[in-house]
């Protein structure tokens, strides 16, 4: 049996994705862009050339207050209000020990995946507030859940996120603005290109459903927090692990 997909409609909704050019971004944009959101891309890296991409991009640094301030700013000239805010530019850097870590290395990807949320959150809010609405999806990492060996910058700056997220969700609950997280396990992208076979083995491996994760999957999930079909889940971490999630 086949299963349809959800229909969403986000017409004149409009929607920010962090890191939206290529691999889970640019699903979650054209995701959004499907249901008809306006889809703006906040990323340092250009747009890949897919026809299924329907967004507008600025160019933004997520690790400056002052850049995604700005940002912010001129879409708000420009449009009016924010409604969807989907943090999900990140960097995993290099898997060594933790005391082999370059400390400049393990600054850069705290910096990008944690102080970036916090930089497009802390920007993004007020607007949302004011407006008495809006949307906010991080995507974290199972790594933040479980602690992944040799990845400990990686994993710490994900945890970190899941407590933003908690905590945030918790400010906003009576503002009409809800906040989650997502913690996906191995997903089906190019980064993977950057790994032996076998430590693609070992992660499908600890999946009890066999394989990795699909774009598509997490962008699917961000549709469903963004829609009204979500109503009283604020502050709540989504996993999409294929089962291997053990809380």
């Amino acid at each position: 049996m086949s299963y349809a997909q959800a229909d969403y409609n986000f017409q004149g909704a409009v929607a920010v994705v962090t890191g939206g050019t290529g691999g889970i971004g640019a699903a979650i944009s054209a995701r959004l862009a499907q249901a008809g959101a306006e889809v703006i891309c906040w990323d340092l890296k250009p747009a890949v050339d897919s026809p299924h991409l329907q967004y507008a991009q600025d160019t933004v640094d997520v690790t400056d207050p002052a850049s995604v301030e700005a940002a912010t700013q001129r879409l708000l000239a420009s449009r009016g209000h924010i409604d969807f805010l989907i943090n999900n530019a990140g960097y995993a850097g290099s898997t060594v020990p933790l005391d082999e870590y370059d400390v400049a290395e393990w600054h850069r990807i705290v910096e990008v995946n944690l102080m970036g949320v916090f930089h497009t959150c802390r920007s993004v809010v007020p607007a949302m507030r004011a407006a008495g609405q809006g949307r906010i999806v991080n995507i974290a990492s199972l790594a933040g859940k479980e602690g992944t060996p040799n990845a400990s910058a990686y994993s710490a700056s994900k945890a970190g996120v899941l407590a933003l997220t908690k905590s945030l969700g918790k400010e906003l609950a009576n503002a009409g603005i809800l906040v989650n997280a997502l913690a996906p396990a191995a997903v089906k992208t190019t980064l993977l290109e950057q790994m032996s076979p076998a430590h693609v083995a070992t992660m499908i491996s600890k999946s009890p459903m066999g394989r990795l994760g699909y774009v598509e999957e997490v962008a699917e999930m961000v549709a469903w927090l963004c829609s009204g079909s979500c109503t009283f889940n604020t502050g709540a971490v989504f996993d999409l692990s294929g089962g291997r999630a053990t809380y």
